[in-house]
Formats: structure tokens, sequence, C-alpha cells
């Protein structure tokens, strides 16, 4: 799939996804080895992204399997198509009566129609769910495992015949192997610690919030129509939100819905009313909302911007907003 490390991030690049060497290690390393990978974070750091971007790179197709409470084997795995072997016993009521003849008893009966059960419960009456599809894929498919730590620690223990050989036991057909081992990425928002037995068949991946030049990079490749001073701005803004004591801190996807409004808005520097009129793209809480405003709007000048310079000859703190001089306050 990849040549390299080098070739994982140019190729991620080409999907639009920025990546260090460290995560393209662990993809390089995931498709040679044939391990699966799990990635741990916040939600909106990149992980589902990455399996996306995966999947473009290598021009493959993607299986997603979004988890939640009381998933089972039957949506993540396969279930039998029961109307249609209802549909099929109607249609063959003539020939299952010719077969079990007017002499049998109802003990001979059952273990004649018992012999040819695999009439209908074959691979025709079977609904193939997405671990499944990976495994049957005629080619190396990429297969994402979004959010497993929703899912119960029963389903956990179901994944990992899965994860350690790929391949998976069907009581009425048999093991299906893979023919090409698929690339399985999990990804977790870390609601609830995962088991041991889990964490040792994957290579690990933990993903953050971005430094402040990783995410100008990812801003400036995702909503290029933002100036280069507003774009400073927007992302100091972001990254001083993130030390706030909030229930949801700003992703890298609330970084670009902001930055897509305020481009959409002609802004051109952040000011207080803009910053009260936008706070909803970010704030995904009232009480949030209401901690960011106080933290940022209390002293931005109205026809101001963060981060601006002060005059030659004139002491700086003068002119910085509000929450930059008070005591205490975080210096960025």
């Amino acid at each position: 799939m990849f040549e390299s490390i080098e070739d994982v991030r140019e190729r991620l690049a080409g999907q639009e996804y920025v990546s260090d060497k460290r995560l393209a290690t662990v993809v390089f390393l995931a498709t040679r080895l044939n391990k699966p990978v799990l990635i741990e974070g916040p939600a909106g750091v990149g992980k589902t992204e990455l399996a996306k971007a995966v999947a473009g790179a290598v021009g493959t197709e993607l299986i997603r399997l979004q988890c939640y409470e009381g998933l089972d084997e039957a949506k993540a795995l396969y279930e039998w198509e029961y109307g249609k072997q209802l549909l099929y016993t109607q249609v063959l009521r003539e020939k299952i009566g010719e077969l079990l003849g007017p002499t049998k008893d109802l003990r001979e009966a059952a273990e004649v129609l018992r012999e040819r059960e695999d009439v209908f419960f074959s691979e025709n009456f079977l609904v193939e769910r997405p671990i499944l599809q990976a495994v049957q894929a005629n080619e190396s498919a990429v297969l994402l495992i979004d959010e497993i730590d929703r899912a119960d620690e029963e389903f956990e223990a179901f994944l990992l015949e899965f994860l350690s050989d790929y391949q998976v036991s069907i009581p009425e057909i048999g093991t299906v192997a893979a023919k090409y081992a698929p690339v399985v990425i999990l990804t977790s928002n870390r609601t609830r610690e995962l088991s041991e037995a889990l964490k040792r068949r994957c290579l690990h991946l933990q993903l953050d919030y971005p430094n402040k030049e990783l995410e100008l990079e990812i801003v400036r490749l995702k909503a290029p129509g933002v100036g280069g001073e507003l774009l400073e701005e927007l992302v100091e803004t972001i990254q001083e939100l993130r030390t706030l004591d909030l229930r949801k801190a700003p992703s890298i996807g609330e970084t670009l819905d902001w930055a897509q409004a305020l481009v959409v808005l002609s802004a051109p520097s952040l000011t207080k009313e803009l910053i009260e009129e936008t706070i909803g793209v970010i704030a995904k809480y009232d009480r949030d909302a209401t901690k960011m405003l106080a933290h940022l709007g209390a002293g931005i000048p109205e026809k101001k911007h963060l981060g601006q310079k002060a005059p030659t000859g004139e002491n700086p703190t003068e002119t910085l907003p509000e929450y930059r001089r008070r005591p205490g306050a975080h210096a960025h």
C-alpha cells in the first residue's frame, strides 16, 4: 500500500489530511505488519478523518461500522435474511412434501430436513454487515470501527478473534478467513477504558488537539479563503479557549467551521461584536459560550481586533484587551 513513511505523509496530504511523522509511522507499520490501529483522543481531532484519508490514499473502499450501546453480532457481522428463507420455503412446499413422503414420522421428517438445512443456511441467504464485508472483500479494504468505546464490553470480546486473525466464525457455515487482510482502524473518544485484550491486538495512536503551527497548516489547507492576519487571530483564540474549563473544548472541526463562517461574513478581523454573533459556531453548550465570551469579550475593543500591536512609543499593555492585562491571566 505505502512504500515508506514519507510516502504515507505525501499521500495523506493529497487527501488534505495533515500528518506528522509519528502518525505516518503508525499507519505505515499497520499496513506492513497487518495490525489494527486503535486511535484514542477527544472528539473532533481527526480520528475518523484519518480512516477516510487512508482509504482515499490507497484507492480502496472504506467500510464503516458505527458503534453504539447494544451493538451485537447481527449488526456488525451478519444476519440471516429470514423473509427470503420463508419465501423459498413457501415456493418449495411441494418439493418438501415429496421429500418427506407420506410415511415418515415426525422424528424421521426432522432428520431429513436437518440433512438439507444447508440449502436455507447458505451464503445465498446471508446479509453481510461491515465486518463480514471487509473479510470477503476482493481487495484489502479499510474497515473503520468508529467509537468502539460506545459499544459494550461483550462486543469488544466478540472482536478479538477478528482482530487477531482477520477471520470470523459463522456457526451454520464455519470459519471465514479474509483473503486480503483489511486495514482496520478503531477509534475511541475515551468515554470508557477499553480492555487490555483489545489493546494488545492493536498498534496505538494518541491524537490530541494540534499545536498552533499544525492547526494553522490545517486551516490554510481546508479554508484557504481566510486571510493571514485573521487566520493568526482565529487560531490563537481557539488555542486559548482550549485552556478553559469547558464541557466541550473547540475541536479542529469547530476551528474550520469558524474559519469558513468568517469567510462567508467577509470578516477582516475578530471584533467583540463578531465573536458574540458567531460564538454558536464554536460553543455547543450555553455554559461554554458564557465562559468564552467572559474570557474573550470583556476587553476586546469594538473596532480593534485580537493581537493588535501597540504603536511605537506606547506602553504595550495599554492597548491589550483587558483579559490579557488582568493579574493571573494566561499569557500566550
